[in-house]
């Protein structure tokens, strides 16, 4: 099993497209300044070493350094050793609604980033219980299989959006029997379902969901993410600009609201609870203080518990490509012409 330790690092790769681009500037500039020397075939026969491809071959080589050493930073490790650990917790699977109205920024910033912030908070408050994520809109899929490695979970996480499923829409009750297949073998955990969502159902009856899960023994708990007033829906252009707000057949701008009874009835039926997220205490918190009241479950899982560090081998790679950069040279070698002996 390969695995970053320090996922934070990933943030700094931002500063790669900044570097490519002044690299880009820097060699434009350059050969602007040759041009505004004097006649051009003049400035040619006088710089005819000069070759662009080896400065840019030059800069290449810092750029990967630089990438390779980001990486490095990031502490890559393989694992080496795989055991059987037994530990005792609670199976939870989290379904977060990516729709489009979750886009909707009457929750700061948006209902889906607020939504995600929470989940990456509730997931570092876990100790020993097992974690999974199903994304859903008109369809869901199941993004996280149950799992005790927090840090790849919230890297998954980090890169869900409402582009990640093509057919829109709010299928709530696709999304719960998604859940339910993740718990699939594992009848002898206390199991808990997880949605977050705004409650706007456009697909189907999630009430029949609900029982059957509530048949299974699972329990769910509903959190809401909107506000009651509602807000219209942002459609963004390809450069993540908004451009206006998504509108009906009459053309009326659309608002999307919080559709509180809906979720009260799902987890109600299944034992457990709504929470509306806006207020002051966070509605995960609130579940969470829920789920450590209820009975933890033994379970046994294989994992890696001895990692080798491999950050090393790519530092020395990355040091390797900075040494070699300076003796590439940045002119390239002419040939000389024979003219003769007395010519």
């Amino acid at each position: 099993m390969f695995r970053f330790a320090n996922y934070d690092y990933i943030y700094l790769l931002w500063f790669i497209p900044l570097l490519t681009l002044l690299l880009y500037v820097a060699l434009k500039r350059k050969k602007k300044l040759f041009s505004s020397l004097g006649d051009i075939e003049v400035i040619k026969r006088l710089h005819r070493s000069s070759s662009l491809k080896r400065q840019m071959a030059k800069g290449v080589v810092v750029l990967s350094a630089v990438t390779i050493l980001i990486f490095a930073l990031m502490g890559p490790q393989m694992g080496t050793v795989l055991s059987e650990v037994k530990r005792e917790g609670i199976d939870i699977v989290i379904v977060l609604d990516v729709s489009k109205s979750m886009q909707a920024e009457d929750i700061t910033p948006n209902r889906l980033d607020r939504a995600k912030f929470e989940i990456s908070r509730f997931i570092d408050r876990l100790e020993g219980d097992r974690i999974g994520l199903v994304a859903f809109a008109g369809v869901s899929y199941l993004q996280v299989p149950l799992t005790l490695d927090y840090s790849a979970a919230k890297m998954i996480l980090s890169i869900v959006d409402s582009d990640i499923i093509g057919t829109q829409g709010t299928a709530t009750a696709d999304a719960i029997n998604t859940a339910l297949e993740a718990f699939k073998g594992e009848s002898g955990t206390q199991r808990v379902i997880i949605i977050l969502t705004d409650g706007e159902d456009h697909e189907d009856d999630p009430i029949e969901a609900a029982e059957t899960a509530s048949d299974q023994g699972v329990i769910i708990y509903t959190v809401g993410i909107a506000s009651i007033a509602g807000a219209p829906i942002p459609i963004y252009d390809k450069r993540g600009m908004r451009v206006g707000f998504k509108r009906d057949g009459d053309d009326q701008i659309i608002t999307t609201r919080l559709n509180e009874a809906s979720l009260d009835e799902i987890a109600g039926i299944t034992g457990g609870r709504y929470f509306r997220l806006p207020a002051r205490t966070s509605g995960l918190e609130m579940v969470f203080n829920q789920i450590t009241e209820l009975e933890k479950s033994e379970f046994s899982s294989r994992e890696f518990d001895e990692f080798k560090e491999w950050y090393q081998y790519i530092m020395a790679f990355a040091l390797l490509l900075l040494f070699v950069e300076p003796f590439i040279p940045e002119q390239r070698k002419l040939k000389s012409e024979w003219h003769g002996r007395y010519k």
